[in-house]
């Protein structure tokens, strides 16, 4: 397919994800299906384009004068793939399955607007009620930290440390471009893909297949190392998914001590076990029903919580969901927040910490959460988090956000990661 009907294609599937009010996810996998003609660079291409749209929709459709899926599959390529208006419409020229080259009226509206004269809330690629939580958030850093939130991620890896090192995987990895993460000990990184490139099929190579390594953000690479697991601890991962942090702890214990993974919706557990089978934890247990875990009760030296969240934190990656998301969503999160909190502080021994971790940038699913659990709990207080960052990332302090007693921030612009709140309460009674 040529550039035209890759922009098509893009176009059609934007149209299904506002008809239809679907994941991009979804509505791409069933595109694939019904055109098998397409190849994998194709498919790619146009997985590019639509994720493009859908991260810049406000600043993307801005340049054009519209927010309809046809403006924001070109402002995409006139924005993320070094096109011109002049250079896109000469692409399109001639081949028959294009949309409708750029029109006089929509060349003159691109040709008189600059991005840099554009409002804040389109240079944030944010939606209008998401903007007094990120100016809350970031302050005078909001549209900078909103458009590194709408910017193409990167692909992150971490070292299973139980079956390789960091140089073992680069070595392996070598022809990926793959680099040292900038602060996560055992992080690797690919860079963000350009035009319609792809990232490497890093699930395919034998180092994966053989545990060295599994896809994990930097951020929440960043979160696990900040918990502190030792050796021989006892620990509860309370809102375990599929277990990436579960893992990251395990291997952090040196597969000494134990881990407990949970979560109250047990099919999200299912990838946790080839997970395991690969990557040789054979300290983890996976604990389904809530009702197994009362012998658990006052006992795990670190209760970690990844609670459920709006994840606004990772809308570079999952850009679809910045736009389907509502206030009345963010007060259902925040309401199971405070339940997951409630609940969980019962397994932390004294002197034991619970732990709790957002992938949101939302101070009030974060530091606002931690503050509501501390007026109804007196038996908690917060670690000194200025001192833990200092000790796990010593002359980084520039690289989060960090409140002495609600915990430490990350995001895309300040950090390099996706979005990540963590906070950390020692049980002092």
């Amino acid at each position: 397919m040529r550039l035209g009907g890759r922009l098509a294609a893009a176009i059609e599937v934007l149209e299904d994800i506002n008809r239809r009010h679907r994941p991009a996810a979804d509505a791409l996998r069933d595109w694939g299906l019904s055109h098998r003609f397409a190849g994998g660079g194709d498919r790619a291409a146009i997985g590019n384009i639509v994720y493009d749209a859908l991260r810049r929709k406000r600043s993307a459709g801005w340049l054009l004068g519209d927010e309809t899926p046809r403006a924001t599959g070109f402002g995409a390529l006139l924005l993320e793939w070094g096109q011109t208006a002049q250079s896109l419409n000469a692409a399109l020229e001639g081949d028959k399955f294009a949309p409708p080259l750029l029109s006089n009226a929509e060349l003159a509206t691109v040709a008189g607007r600059k991005l840099a004269d554009a409002p804040d809330e389109v240079r944030a690629d944010s939606p209008d009620w998401c903007v007094p939580l990120l100016k809350e958030a970031f302050g005078e850093a909001w549209v900078e930290e909103g458009a590194a939130l709408a910017a193409r991620p990167p692909l992150d890896l971490r070292t299973n440390t139980l079956q390789a090192t960091r140089a073992k995987v680069l070595a392996e990895l070598a022809e990926t471009g793959a680099e040292p993460a900038h602060l996560a000990s055992q992080g690797i990184r690919i860079a963000p893909i350009a035009g319609d490139g792809r990232h490497p099929n890093v699930q395919a190579e034998p180092a994966f297949q053989k545990g060295w390594f599994e896809v994990q953000d930097e951020g929440s690479q960043i979160a696990a190392e900040l918990a502190d697991a030792k050796p021989g601890m006892q620990v509860l991962d309370y809102c375990a998914g599929a277990g990436g942090k579960s893992l990251a702890l395990s291997a952090a214990m040196e597969n000494k001590g134990q881990v407990f993974a949970h979560d109250a919706e047990k099919q999200r557990l299912a990838p946790i076990f080839d997970r395991m089978r690969r990557s040789e934890n054979r300290n983890i247990q996976v604990v389904a029903r809530e009702q197994e875990l009362a012998p658990l009760t006052g006992h795990m030296d670190i209760v970690l919580v990844d609670a459920p969240c709006t994840g606004s934190g990772t809308w570079r990656r999952r850009p679809d969901a910045k736009w389907r998301l509502t206030s009345r969503q963010l007060d259902t999160r925040k309401a199971e927040q405070s339940a997951i909190l409630d609940v969980a502080k019962g397994f932390v021994k004294p002197g034991g910490l619970l732990v709790y971790i957002t992938c949101s940038v939302f101070p009030e699913e974060n530091g606002g959460q931690v503050s509501n659990f501390l007026a109804r709990h007196k038996g908690f207080a917060p670690v000194d988090h200025a001192a833990l960052w200092q000790a796990r990332f010593p002359g980084h302090d520039a690289a989060a956000r960090l409140g002495p007693q609600f915990g430490i921030s990350l995001s895309p612009a300040l950090s390099g990661t996706d979005g990540f709140y963590f906070c950390a309460l020692r049980k002092v009674a």
